[in-house]
């Protein structure tokens, strides 16, 4: 049977113009796990928190993920970002980023932050990113402010890099778990779906944090974090 149709017979059934389509591709690009950063090498303390049978099956570890997204991203990671994106004074995102850094309440969060900011640094001066190649070699840089500068080179919103900061940070702990845990790729994928009705509201909160109340500790992620330094076998950096 041959089928026979013309272009214009294709209804456009959404409202994505091109030049958002390509702004998407770029978000979706540098929002990879498998962009070359070292994400994969580090949990945050997962490893711990499941050595320690802290977590011991899928409900406990959506426990600790929505924790995090409800309580770190809402009054922390996302009001930053949205602080980080607006920056537009001398030396404001270097501001930003010091208190960004200053929050890591572990030596591991810490050289995480560092690393990982510093790699996504190098690949956004390769990718000719203004912000990047002005920042001087001689200052840390976390990995909020590194992807701050490529959101902005690319001309995206707060919610859309929001989106993107949150699924690169979530992909990474379940692949993290997948690996620790007797957890397969399709249960993964539903501990993603069971989370993912969280997100709209954590962008949202996170809108309504003022400069006064950013920051929030996690005893639980920072105890494991630093037991950590001293876990005798380690698959994961942090």
């Amino acid at each position: 049977m041959k089928l026979e149709g013309k272009s214009s017979d294709v209804k456009n059934v959404d409202n994505v113009s091109l030049d958002n389509a390509t702004m998407l591709f770029q978000l979706l690009r540098f929002s990879s796990p498998s962009l070359p950063i070292g994400s994969f090498a580090w949990s945050q303390g997962l490893e711990s928190a499941i050595e320690l049978e802290w977590l011991k099956n899928t409900d406990d570890l959506y426990d600790w993920l929505l924790a995090m997204l409800e309580h770190a991203f809402v009054q922390q990671e996302l009001p930053l970002l949205i602080r980080m994106l607006s920056s537009n004074e001398e030396g404001e995102l270097e501001c930003w980023n010091q208190r960004s850094l200053a929050m890591r309440e572990s030596a591991e969060l810490r050289m995480e932050d560092v690393h990982t900011g510093r790699a996504l640094l190098q690949l956004a001066r390769s990718l000719d990113v203004n912000l990047a190649k002005g920042w001087r070699d001689d200052v840390d840089i976390g990995y909020l402010a590194a992807f701050t500068m490529m959101c902005r080179h690319y001309q995206l919103g707060f919610v859309a890099a929001a989106t993107g900061f949150i699924w690169s940070w979530l992909d990474n702990q379940i692949a993290a778990a997948i690996k620790l845990f007797p957890l397969g790729q399709t249960a993964g994928q539903l501990l993603i779906e069971r989370l993912a009705p969280a997100i709209s509201g954590v962008i949202e909160d996170a809108q309504k944090v003022q400069d006064r109340d950013i920051g929030i500790s996690l005893p639980g992620q920072v105890m494991a974090s630093m037991l950590h330094e001293s876990q005798y076998s380690r698959m994961f950096r942090s």
